[in-house]
């Protein structure tokens, strides 16, 4: 037999004239890792898909409630509109024509998921109405209430479109107390006669 020489790596030249190795081939996976590389590919792109889907619908949102934003305007309009109707008779056109729009305006802003925020005697609620003035407290708006509504509110998907501005009752120091609550001492911390 003759002489036997093992088995060399090819060499190839580099550009200098010095020898180097070719790369060698990746290596080849069982089968069962494409398999879990598929299922995790499967699984991301299945994350993607809902993630756009989430904010692909936080995107409408945004957009109906700049949309309604800018109606909540008229339909107070409307609104006042139709109070100032109430004095003309119950068969008046004009009075049950804009009866027929509030219904509508209301059906309209219910599918549309608005609610409103602050109603008269319900507790006020800081982070949803803003308070623009205080009276005293009655039998129909106690202590902690809104005693009346000056501009609604509006709910919308959970989140606030419009923060509402309402008179909040609040009970008044009395003459004894002092504005700070303890007796027998005046705004200024000093003692009363």
């Amino acid at each position: 037999m003759g002489d036997e020489h093992p088995a060399e790596t090819p060499v190839e030249s580099s550009p200098e004239g010095r020898p180097s190795e070719l790369p060698s081939p990746p290596p080849k996976l069982p089968s069962e890792d494409w398999e879990s590389r598929f299922k995790y590919l499967l699984a991301d792109f299945e994350n993607f898909r809902r993630r756009s889907e989430r904010e692909r619908e936080s995107i409408s949102r945004q957009s109906r409630a700049a949309l309604l934003r800018e109606l909540l305007p008229l339909v107070e309009a409307f609104g006042f509109a139709r109070d100032s109707s109430g004095h003309l008779p119950s068969d008046d056109p004009l009075r049950r024509g804009l009866e027929l729009l509030d219904r509508e305006w209301a059906k309209l802003l219910k599918h549309q998921g608005i609610e409103p925020v602050a109603s008269p005697g319900s507790p006020f609620r800081a982070e949803e109405a803003e308070a623009v003035g205080e009276t005293a407290p009655t039998d129909a708006a106690p202590d902690g209430t809104v005693a009346e509504v000056v501009q609604q509110g509006y709910r919308f998907f959970g989140g606030l479109l419009r923060p509402a501005k309402v008179v909040v009752a609040r009970g008044r120091a009395s003459p004894e107390t002092g504005a700070s609550g303890t007796p027998g001492t005046d705004e200024t911390g000093g003692a009363t006669p």
